[in-house]
């Protein structure tokens, strides 16, 4: 594990492996560099990139600074890009893929092609209903020290059933979740935003080549919101995998990663 210092003093943590091409990973809400099949999907890309696996801020091993704003994540993207060299491509997953989206607008040249892996954006009317509900709910349950609940209700809105969530609440990882709980926050009402829907105003202004993707098996609107984004991004493409959900599997992901950021 390495540490690269990002502008405003906070100590971001990230592991490095492989050679060629720097491509850095931006992981979505509750996510860690080393959580689910995050590690095989490094694996898979060494080959062919040299991959930065980062800890997003409040995170795993990396620190946090108070108070949150979108700009301080870009700008931890930015300091991995400088280890990197000064450029890197970007994939991100789920919120990830939208934080990806932003650093690209932002940082310009540095990012040469980012791809996105469902990107949660919502344009339908009851969804931002819903997301609204949430937002409040999410900064209640924060603000009141009451970490799982926050963690619950993520997990509650993404669609696990409630006797799974309570399942979930008695196992021994579920700690590890309550421990970086507050940063559902920088995902949600940071990084998305008040707003569920595509933001195409800002999208529009991201200038580079863009792989946009979601599940074959994934809900209808995740499909939508895919196309939305392919659509205002003019340097966009759009592809689907066959059999995927929103946990989608490195095998699959990888051989796609691959072809377009090494084309």
């Amino acid at each position: 594990m390495k540490n690269v210092m990002s502008r405003d003093g906070t100590s971001i943590g990230y592991d490095q492996a492989g050679a060629g091409p720097a491509l850095i990973i931006v992981y979505g809400a509750v996510s860690t560099r080393s959580s689910g099949s995050k590690p095989e999907l490094v694996t898979l890309l060494a080959p062919h990139f040299t991959v930065y696996s980062y800890d997003r801020r409040g995170r795993g091993d990396s620190g946090d600074t108070p108070p949150y704003a979108l700009d301080r994540e870009i700008e931890d993207i930015e300091a991995v890009i400088s280890e990197a060299g000064g450029t890197a491509f970007l994939y991100g997953h789920s919120s990830g893929g939208c934080l990806a989206l932003e650093a690209a607008r932002k940082l310009g040249g540095k990012v040469p092609k980012v791809a996105v892996y469902e990107a949660p954006y919502n344009d339908e009317p009851a969804a931002q209903q819903a997301w609204s509900r949430y937002l409040d709910q999410l900064g209640e349950a924060l603000a009141a020290g009451r970490p799982g609940d926050a963690v619950a209700l993520f997990m509650r809105s993404s669609g696990t059933p409630a006797e799974q969530v309570d399942g979930m609440r008695q196992a021994r990882f579920w700690l590890a979740l309550e421990a970086i709980a507050p940063t559902l926050a920088y995902d949600h009402a940071g990084v998305i935003g008040k707003s569920i829907a595509v933001p195409t105003d800002r999208l529009a202004q991201v200038d580079v080549p863009v792989l946009v993707l979601c599940g074959g098996s994934s809900p209808a609107y995740m499909h939508h919101s895919a196309q939305a984004i392919s659509q205002v991004i003019h340097k966009a493409e759009l592809r689907t995998l066959d059999g995927q959900t929103h946990v989608v599997q490195p095998a699959a992901l990888a051989p796609v990663l691959i072809e377009f950021l090494r084309s």
